[in-house]
């Protein structure tokens, strides 16, 4: 990219052209001129509107705007076919995180995940529980032998104490 930005500032320069008055002529800041002539990819956000740029201000110098967007293309290449797929998974997803934090958030648009509420496993759980209470009592209560009752316990003791 170096290259196609030496060779744009030295057709700036060759028609005879200043930075400034190319800047105010395609409506351009200096620094995206700057950047362009420098090859400063990286001070772009989006290719597309650096590549759309590059056309322009070929177009405005009297260049062939294809050859010179081919030329962009071919670094453009270049470059992302050297980019590992893990950095392209990692950018997208923290491009979509971005997006979903600067999303607008209002009660109508929030995406509500259902709570999901312990109480009615609460509930089933205490009624095992009493239940099962319920059925030792019930249980106990009925294995047991019924207490007697001996009328004549006390005829009994008197018979042996005479």
């Amino acid at each position: 990219m170096k290259e196609l930005g030496e060779y744009l500032k030295r057709t700036r320069a060759k028609n005879g052209v200043s930075l400034t008055e190319a800047c105010e002529d395609l409506e351009f800041s200096t620094s995206q001129l700057e950047n362009i002539e420098s090859g400063n990819v990286r001070a772009f956000k989006d290719v597309y509107e650096l590549r759309e740029n590059i056309k322009l201000y070929a177009k405005y110098l009297g260049l062939d705007a294809d050859k010179v967007v081919d030329e962009f293309n071919n670094f453009l290449f270049q470059h992302t076919s050297k980019i590992s797929l893990d950095d392209i998974k990692a950018a997208q997803e923290k491009k979509k995180k971005e997006e979903d934090e600067n999303k607008v958030k209002s009660p109508y648009t929030i995406e509500h995940k259902e709570k999901k509420s312990i109480w009615p496993l609460f509930l089933i759980l205490v009624g095992i529980f009493l239940l099962i209470v319920i059925v030792y009592i019930i249980v106990s209560n009925i294995n047991k032998a019924p207490t007697r009752v001996d009328e004549l316990s006390s005829f009994i003791r008197e018979e042996r104490v005479i």
